[in-house]
């Protein structure tokens, strides 16, 4: 099902009692981080704190942190629906032919639905307009001890390219200056990095919205890896299988979100000096370093008349974020394959953290595939981040860490089997000795063939026969020992 907006996703939360409120009164410094970690780890309810110090508004939390949620934002009783959804999407052998046209139709309606419309309306999110912001008003975390102040977690930044018009959408932290100035996290790879760049270029100053508190389909779509010519409301659209209504902001010239609880308007001086930004407490567990980064001024806030404040905590995982990226791996598994058949399935682990481990298993056809396998995702995008790559054969299940681990142990050469390559790494890489650069690593943990090299002839694993296996498993209630 698709939401309207976050107070209808909390309403089915709490309908499938998978929320809790908080009555008691929290600080949002460090208090509700504390709380919300307990919660995260083990695997617990989103939260709804009603009352902030500080603060006349409530703050969500952890709202997308089990796989149950995550697949509830998204409207799939399972990650893989989406996947296998694009799967068909994609799939343009249906259109060709009279009888195949008919039968993609469905598709064709959805295709339809995806596009977003903007309203000559205001909407919800201006129904409070507020020409003299002052961000200390709203409940702004302070996650961890050693953050350099209250951070915006979970901001959706839309900027618009000055050369195409085409708008971008992506989440990126934001730390409280004052009470109108934030930092602006972008990266160096990252798309509002590249409008920041191509705005530098013709000077003055680059008009920036924050959306805070979508429908969950839109939160997770700007967090998702799409190619720049994508729109991430189209991408929203998709997924909640209902086009995204748009409004125009109050004092720039970018649409946001009609149904979202707050709006900060604002731009960035192109030409003003970077500000230093950060150490904050990361998704890697470790606080990321302080560096310079543009500064964002708010001249406007919008929100609805009564709006809820939307907030993640990251750090040590499993935490909320993982599950946002357990979800692009489901999602865009797909259109890894298409480019790369012979991968059969992927995983990227916790612990990794998104971009620092991926497993993946392979139909293995020729020599030095596991190593092709390795440059090909190296050079796709945001997997060129990716620190370590394992592959393994196809019957081994990536998810099966302990096989995966008995693979990598037993089954490689380190000369032969280890590839070192060099190229960029993400701005959260704290072990290279160069910050966005260092060294990755190739695992080739498959059975390893004469033709590669191999001399010797490789062992078959250990099988017990299916004979035995059926016996065993007909008589196993007079064996006792259920």
């Amino acid at each position: 099902m698709a939401f309207k907006d976050l107070s209808d996703f909390i309403h089915e939360l709490e309908k499938n009692h998978l929320l809790k409120r908080i009555p008691t009164e929290v600080d949002a410094e460090l208090e509700i981080t504390e709380i919300t970690d307990r919660v995260s780890k083990n695997y617990g309810p989103a939260l709804l704190f009603e009352k902030v110090k500080g603060s006349e508004f409530p703050v969500l939390i952890n709202a997308m942190g089990t796989y149950e949620r995550m697949s509830m934002a998204l409207g799939v009783e399972k990650l893989d629906d989406i996947g296998n959804s694009i799967e068909e999407f994609i799939d343009m052998t249906n259109y060709l032919g009279l009888m195949k046209t008919v039968k993609s139709l469905p598709r064709l309606t959805r295709m339809a639905c995806i596009i977003p419309i903007k309203l000559p309306v205001k909407g919800a999110c201006q129904q409070v307009i507020n020409y003299e912001p002052d961000l200390s008003k709203l409940p702004v975390l302070k996650c961890w001890p050693d953050d350099a102040g209250k951070f915006f977690t979970l901001p959706i930044v839309i900027t618009k390219d000055p050369k195409s018009g085409i708008q971008n959408m992506g989440m990126y932290r934001m730390q409280v200056y004052d009470k109108n100035s934030t930092g602006m996290h972008w990266h160096w790879h990252k798309d509002g990095r590249e409008i920041y760049d191509d705005y530098k270029e013709l000077g003055g100053v680059m008009p920036v919205s924050v959306a805070l508190g979508c429908d969950p389909a839109i939160t997770y779509a700007a967090t998702a890896p799409l190619p720049k010519m994508i729109d991430e409301m189209m991408f929203a659209g998709f997924l909640r299988k209902m086009p995204v209504k748009m409004v125009k902001s109050i004092t720039n010239d970018i649409y946001v979100p009609a149904d979202a609880e707050f709006i900060l308007e604002g731009y960035v001086d192109v030409n003003e000096d970077l500000r230093l930004e950060g150490p904050f407490g990361d998704h890697t567990g470790y606080y990321s370093l302080a560096d310079y980064y543009p500064v964002f001024h708010v001249t406007c806030i919008t929100h609805k008349k009564q709006p809820i404040f939307p907030a993640t905590v990251v750090g040590k995982p499993p935490m909320e974020d993982c599950y946002m990226g357990k979800a692009t791996e489901r999602i865009f598994l797909p259109l890894i394959k298409m480019q790369l058949p012979e991968i059969v399935e992927i995983n990227f682990p916790l612990e990794g953290v998104f971009h620092n481990c991926v497993i993946v298993s392979i139909k293995k056809r020729y020599p030095g595939h596991g190593k092709k396998i390795m440059n090909s995702l190296w050079g796709m995008g945001q997997m060129m981040y990716t620190k370590m790559i394992i592959v393994v054969d196809e019957e081994i299940k990536p998810c099966d860490l302990s096989t995966v681990a008995w693979k990598v142990f037993n089954n490689i050469d380190a000369k032969s089997d280890v590839v070192i390559s060099e190229g960029p790494l993400d701005a959260l890489d704290h072990a290279s000795n160069l910050p966005h650069y260092g060294h990755r690593m190739g695992i080739d943990a498959t059975r390893k063939w004469k033709s590669e090299g191999h001399t010797r002839d490789w062992p078959d694993d250990i099988e017990m026969t299916q004979e035995i296996k059926d016996r065993v498993s007909k008589r196993w209630s007079e064996y006792g020992l259920d």
